[in-house]
């Protein structure tokens, strides 16, 4: 998470979305810029609301905007997958030894799947019952997002490219991926209105 003080302006690091890149550009230009422990600068809309947005608003007397972003849902898994698998690297009794993508998505899209995997639901980071954050920018639409971030920052953003994940097979047969797709219903109601 990164808070930009004079531009009443918190950009919300969704997993898996970019934000490590967007917080290596934009580190030295922030207020605040909160990467440790993974529970803050992972700090989801609801926990914004409920605990720094009021005091960042007592503190100021004006509520700041929030910006994130969002990744096509499927995309976003696949991309969590390889970052477990990059992960299993270093450690060879890694629960992800063995597993292929399509059982990785059949696991996922089971009820408990999201949480049991550690994961959870982009839709429920980004919003919460009536609540949702002020600007979420399409990830694969990065520079609608980068031209925003540099007209209420007042500068050019180049952005690195970091955390580029292993290659490997993340393909699904249409009969999962239609089971995946259902079981991520909301997210992709979320994605297809941004």
């Amino acid at each position: 998470m990164l808070i930009f003080w004079d531009q009443r302006l918190v950009f919300l690091a969704t997993p898996k979305a970019g934000s490590t890149a967007i917080e290596m550009a934009l580190d030295s230009l922030a207020s605040a810029s909160l990467q440790r422990p993974a529970a803050l600068k992972h700090t989801d809309i609801g926990s914004f609301r409920r605990y720094l947005g009021p005091w960042l608003e007592a503190q100021t007397g004006d509520r700041f905007t929030t910006v994130a972003l969002m990744r096509e849902p499927v995309d976003w898994l696949r991309s969590w997958y390889r970052f477990k698998l990059r992960d299993d690297d270093d450690d060879p009794d890694h629960a992800m030894a063995g597993i292929g993508f399509a059982e990785f998505a059949q696991g996922y899209a089971q009820p408990d799947g999201p949480s049991r995997m550690g994961i959870g639901r982009q839709v429920d980071f980004l919003t919460e019952a009536e609540t949702r954050v002020d600007r979420i920018f399409r990830y694969d639409r990065i520079d609608g997002f980068v031209d925003f971030l540099e007209g209420r920052l007042d500068c050019a953003i180049e952005l690195p490219r970091i955390n580029v994940p292993p290659s490997v097979d993340v393909n699904l047969d249409p009969g999962a991926e239609a089971a995946l797709r259902l079981a991520m219903a909301r997210d992709l109601a979320l994605y297809d209105a941004l």
